[in-house]
């Protein structure tokens, strides 16, 4: 019973990241505010998710694991319930942005934990891992279809009671969890270091949410600097024989390093290329949120079937393996979307690209995880897990900037701004294939 509840947190999570954008102007009508205001919401759910995601993964080995999954669930279940009884933008953004970002925080990373430390082999972490990352992506492809959907017929408030009935099917199925032996016990918190780099992300997904305009260059200046001075601080605390928030000995790692950056590659070639996309099927050929759900359907499958496929291949072939052959498939779907799909092609030109694409990046979503959590003692699992995560939400920020910068930078009649956008996150994959090729074989 360990997998079904941590699939559907992951499911649940990803699906609030991107079902608000599909009802953005409802919900500023509703409460009589405007669309920027709704949307500052949105980013402070982002910003708050991905400073807390190491504090929160570190946390695990204070509270054990199954009770800070759990503790997470609450506090996520609270924010949405009470969002969903919002009559203003205060309280949006304290049960959207706050209580929500905060339990995704807590609850996301014991969800990598306790996949790996429950897994007696490879091939079933492989599998359970593919598993949870299936879910994480049927998540983020359906919550603006389905989103969309309920928002039409229920109004915007159901989504949020939606994700509050989840999730107390997820309390119940995971109540009944075990905490696995040898979780670590109560240590002494890095209260100093979890400020640091809660505050050191903050700045710099804020800046990179900001890219184009002059305010980037002052937060990810003052983000990188901040985190410069944690780096210091976890060496310094580690050589006084003080536990840090993360030790600083993941980082030296090869594998961990490539590994940790092909994830961070997946997600931001992953989320920019789906924003590309969306923004291109809404603004040249008009579609609305339910048929850009639906045309964005066949990468979701291709995740789905990379996913399902997860144990086979990881015991056919080595994770190594797995990273640069997904890389090489998804690469080929950006370029046959790049090929195929114009302004006045049919629907079918984008289906081969699109799922080559998810079919890619679901292999990699798998093999990056188990290798980079597996290459690290179940004691460092609390530390390897909220790099991991922020890592990845770090990916998501960037794609979506990134490719955002390139359209808005970008003023051309018909898709040539869609077509750039797309060849540079090509390029961008290229890079990390490059990073897989280096990756050391398994000792």
């Amino acid at each position: 019973m360990t997998v079904p509840p941590l699939a559907l947190a992951q499911f649940v999570a990803s699906y609030a990241a991107t079902t608000m954008t599909v009802a953005v102007s409802v919900i500023a009508a509703d409460l009589g505010t405007t669309v920027l205001g709704v949307q500052i919401a949105i980013t402070l759910f982002t910003l708050t998710m991905a400073s807390l995601m190491v504090p929160g993964s570190k946390l695990t080995d204070v509270l054990g694991r199954k009770r800070c999954f759990v503790l997470g669930l609450v506090v996520y279940g609270v924010g949405a319930l009470l969002a969903s009884a919002a009559q203003g933008t205060g309280t949006l953004v304290l049960g959207y942005s706050l209580l929500q970002g905060i339990g995704s925080a807590l609850m996301i990373p014991p969800i990598y934990i306790l996949v790996t430390v429950t897994s007696p082999d490879v091939e079933t972490r492989a599998r359970r891992f593919g598993v949870v990352s299936g879910a994480g992506a049927l998540g983020a492809a359906a919550g603006p279809l389905v989103g969309g959907l309920v928002t039409t017929w229920f109004g915007w408030r159901a989504s949020f009671l939606l994700q509050v009935l989840i999730v107390g099917v997820i309390v119940v199925l995971a109540w009944r969890m075990v905490e696995p032996p040898g979780a670590p016990g109560r240590t002494r918190f890095d209260v100093a270091g979890a400020v640091l780099s809660a505050a050191g992300l903050f700045f710099v997904v804020a800046g990179l949410l900001q890219v184009g305009t002059s305010p980037f260059w002052l937060f990810a200046g003052i983000g990188v600097a901040i985190l410069f001075l944690f780096f210091a601080h976890i060496h310094n605390r580690e050589r006084a024989g003080r536990e840090p928030l993360v030790s600083p000995g993941i980082f030296r790692d090869r594998t961990t390093r490539l590994g940790l950056l092909t994830q961070h590659v997946q997600w931001l070639v992953l989320q920019g290329s789906f924003f590309v996309i969306a923004v291109f099927l809404q603004q040249v050929r008009g579609y609305d949120a339910i048929r850009t759900g639906l045309m964005l359907t066949p990468a979701t499958i291709g995740i789905l079937v990379a996913s399902a496929a997860a144990g086979r291949m990881a015991r056919r072939h080595s994770q190594r393996l797995l990273i640069r052959g997904g890389f090489v498939i998804a690469i080929a779907g950006l370029a046959l979307v790049l090929l195929l799909v114009r302004a006045d092609s049919g629907v079918a030109s984008a289906v081969p690209g699109l799922f080559l694409l998810g079919a890619g990046i679901g292999i990699m979503l798998t093999a990056s995880v188990n290798l980079v959590q597996s290459g690290r003692p179940d004691s460092a699992q609390g530390d390897i897990s909220g790099v991991s995560r922020s890592v990845s939400n770090l990916g998501s920020s960037v794609g979506t900037a990134l490719a955002g910068s390139v359209l808005a930078g970008v003023v051309r009649p018909g898709g040539t701004s869609f077509a750039l956008a797309l060849a540079t996150l090509t390029l961008v994959a290229v890079g990390g294939l490059i990073a897989a090729l280096l990756l050391p074989k398994p000792r």
